[in-house]
């Protein structure tokens, strides 16, 4: 079973199959199964201008969740797109702005890490690195150290970007999509999501008006901060309604896990 999105962009495991998806279990009961998510109220973009986004896809080329080049044959991805996955049921796409293009780079995965706490979005630790078997060739972000928690405060203005659909329980985008918001105060984030969020493992961003958000498809992709990778697209309650911005993975918690990843 493939990844997840944000219809909660909630915490379960997409499947191969639009019925086997509606039965899926639930993160909890409030929770809504959804598909990895696309960019609601962005504007098309391309891998052109952002060649560290990645598609992941299964082997037939379908695309279930995003990722983030951060060396050449590292993705950084969420943990809930590829728990019990096996490095032979997931690809990696780079340089494919469309989904419908035959163009870019299609790379094998060696290895799949998943961060050893994960167990399911809502608790947090929704992180995972993808070992490539060849190097892609292009530029990979830089991601932030575990110093750099001041990336978080509230209002910092962060970009997104993903394939998912523009429209909760829509269609994908068939093109790349990126969109700006807000970073999101840990206690504004706690009194829309209650318990479920976890302060340490999560950073939220939104409009509190809700128009602009990441949605089915976009999980697992890129939260930029100053130009660096700073979460990852996790969970949510729909898609970009009013009083529940996205809910990212803080990577800052996380920095010196994927390091040695990276590094491994």
């Amino acid at each position: 079973m493939f990844g997840l999105t944000r219809a909660r962009r909630t915490a379960a495991a997409l499947t191969a199959t639009a019925a086997a998806a509606a039965t899926a279990p639930l993160a909890a009961p409030s929770l809504v199964a959804a598909a990895p998510r696309p960019v609601i109220g962005g504007t098309p973009t391309t891998t052109a201008a952002y060649p560290f986004v990645m598609q992941i896809t299964d082997t037939s080329g379908r695309q279930f969740c995003g990722g983030t080049l951060v060396a050449a044959t590292k993705v950084v991805t969420a943990a809930h797109c590829v728990a019990g996955e096996t490095p032979d049921s997931v690809r990696v796409v780079g340089g494919r702005t469309h989904l419908d293009g035959t163009d870019g780079t299609v790379g094998e995965v060696g290895r799949i890490w998943v961060d050893p706490e994960y167990t399911d979005a809502t608790e947090g630790a929704d992180v995972a690195v993808l070992t490539l078997t060849a190097p892609m060739p292009y530029a990979a972000a830089k991601y932030v150290s575990s110093a750099d928690s001041d990336v978080y405060a509230a209002g910092t203005t962060a970009r997104v970007l993903g394939w998912g659909t523009t429209a909760e329980n829509g269609t994908s985008s068939n093109q790349l999509r990126t969109a700006t918001v807000p970073v999101v105060s840990d206690t504004e984030c706690q009194n829309s999501y209650g318990s479920d969020f976890v302060a340490s493992d999560m950073v939220c961003a939104g409009y509190s008006s809700g128009g602009v958000d990441t949605c089915q498809g976009d999980s697992g992709g890129p939260l930029m901060i100053g130009g660096v990778l700073a979460g990852i697209t996790s969970w949510g309650n729909g898609c970009a309604e009013a009083g529940y911005p996205g809910v990212y993975t803080r990577l800052t918690t996380f920095t010196g896990r994927v390091t040695a990843q990276v590094d491994s």
